[in-house]
């Protein structure tokens, strides 16, 4: 898009349910398979370990080729670019329903990362070019719809394709959607590119995909293999930091480097990315944290855990549908401000959850993070790409979701680490007080029989049980904390102004 020809209404309706589902696809297809991994590894004769390739292998060749995204699109066009990820996309799903053996799996998995690599940021770049800056809230409300919701709902579509079909439908239900997509960026998609050179440091991208790869695969291993004390680890961190220093000494150093650092002198676009990484941290290691904390120490099936943490994504619906009209009217900061809030409250009742209470607390703290978020995401979007240069919407959407993307993967490894370590911890500290000379153990457990083995054993398991959910407990308290830390810098970003008309983008009507 140049200049302000912007599409009519029809075309852009159009043009907004293909790059919403695009969206959905791409992010759904983070969580879906999560639920499956059981089954798959029956039916491909897998061990443990090396069923989660299927999840590593996704997740890691998005990362790398996401940086990408944006000289694809100024070299090729946006358009092209986004069929091709598209039609890639829904063929290699197909080839994943299809599999066999574990290495078709992986491979499909890993060619579906690539080709879903440009979807998102691809699909918000197209979206802030069709809409005039006035419309850039609702338009970002529209895509949080895609980008935030579809992991949300991953585990209960996914667990409920699994149950009543099998695994190889939580892949299957790409196709549909998939030729839908392709067929509206097709008729309705004007072609678009940069301005940059359309020279590629392949230097610069080689360096900076092996830091990123090497990052995830960090992480993803990392508490399998006790982080540190393994060979591994220690190689794959220090060559992810050398692979780094080499991908900013190309930056600084050549003419044309791979990514712009001008993209980051633009403040709004740099607190917007921290905050973006930030928000990945919160989001995504909460749903990693308690879908196992329902199903190991509550008991929960694998439906029942899907029903109960829908209504989070419910939350998340509803507030999008809101503010995407309100930042027009009120300052985005504000309603940034009203969502960590409502994620603090949230996470502070996921705090005081126990072993005995039922799914109302679940239900409800879901509906409140989810609500928040929506509050968050959509202002933080509209304000991280309001001041920035148009010509660098596609490095920049494609920066913002790496980001974003690179906050999730640490939030989870991080959390996962922190709770496992210290449901080892608390085991200790329990088990300390197992005696015979004490009163609140004989209180407890009248006449429990240290010789049996049974009874021990039995004790073992509920006290792993008890510091298990301790643990949980204690990681909803460091996020708790963590967005009590991050609210005052919110007063960074700066509301964004035209100058000449004065257009302020959260108060102007449609």
């Amino acid at each position: 898009m140049t200049g302000h020809a912007y599409p009519d209404p029809v075309t852009r309706r159009f043009l907004t349910l293909s790059v919403t589902t695009a969206t959905f696809m791409s992010a759904l297809d983070t969580t879906i398979a999560n639920v499956a991994l059981p089954h798959m590894q029956g039916s491909v004769s897998a061990s443990q370990d090396e069923i989660t390739w299927v999840l590593t292998s996704y997740i890691v060749a998005s990362a790398i080729f996401i940086p990408l995204c944006g000289w694809l699109a100024n070299r090729y066009g946006r358009k092209q670019l986004v069929l091709v990820s598209v039609l890639g996309f829904t063929v290699v799903s197909a080839l994943c329903g299809v599999a066999t053996s574990l290495g078709e799996l992986v491979a499909f998995r890993a060619l579906q990362g690539i080709f879903g690599a440009a979807l998102i940021p691809m699909s918000q770049a197209i979206l802030l070019d069709i809409n005039p800056p006035e419309r850039h809230g609702q338009a970002m409300a529209i895509f949080s719809m895609g980008s935030m919701f579809a992991p949300i709902m991953g585990p209960v579509i996914g667990g409920w394709l699994t149950e009543n079909f099998s695994w190889r439908w939580v892949f299957y239900v790409n196709v549909p959607f998939g030729i839908l997509t392709f067929l509206g960026v097709a008729t309705f998609l004007k072609e678009s590119r940069g301005g940059r050179p359309a020279r590629l440091d392949l230097a610069g991208f080689f360096m900076l995909a092996l830091a990123i790869g090497l990052l995830q695969l960090m992480l993803d291993r990392g508490q399998q293999l006790d982080w540190f004390s393994s060979t591994e680890i220690c190689v794959e961190a220090a060559l992810s930091l050398f692979f780094f220093y080499c991908f900013v000494v190309q930056a600084l150093t050549t003419r044309d480097p791979f990514i712009d650092f001008a993209l980051f002198e633009d403040r709004n676009f740099l607190i917007g990315a921290l905050y973006g990484f930030m928000f990945g941290v919160l989001l995504f290691s909460v749903l990693a944290l308690l879908p196992t904390m329902l199903q190991r120490l509550m008991g929960y099936p694998v439906v029942l855990t899907g029903l109960v943490s829908a209504p989070r994504g419910v939350g998340t619906l509803l507030s999008t549908m809101v503010v995407g009209s309100l930042i027009r009217r009120v300052d985005a900061r504000i309603l940034m401000f009203a969502g960590f809030s409502l994620v603090a409250y949230s996470l502070h009742l996921m705090a005081g959850f126990s072993l005995q209470m039922d799914s109302r607390m679940v239900v409800w703290s879901g509906v409140a993070a989810g609500f928040g978020n929506g509050l968050i995401f959509v202002p933080l979007a509209t304000m991280a790409f309001a001041t920035l240069d148009k010509r660098y919407r596609n490095e920049g959407t494609a920066m913002y979701t790496l980001i974003r993307n690179v906050g999730s993967a640490v939030g989870i490894s991080v959390l996962q680490t922190l709770t496992s370590r210290n449901a080892e911890i608390v085991h200790a500290r329990l088990v300390e007080g197992i005696r015979p000379d004490n009163p609140v153990l004989d209180l407890r457990a009248p006449g429990f029989d240290f010789a049996a083995p049974g009874a021990v054993a039995g004790m073992d398991a509920e006290i792993t049980r008890q510091a298990s959910m301790v643990a949980y407990l204690d990681g909803y308290w460091i996020l708790f904390v963590m967005i009590l830390l991050i609210m005052p810098f919110l007063l960074l970003l700066r509301p964004a102004r035209t100058r000449g008309d004065e257009l302020r983008l959260e108060i102007h009507p449609d």
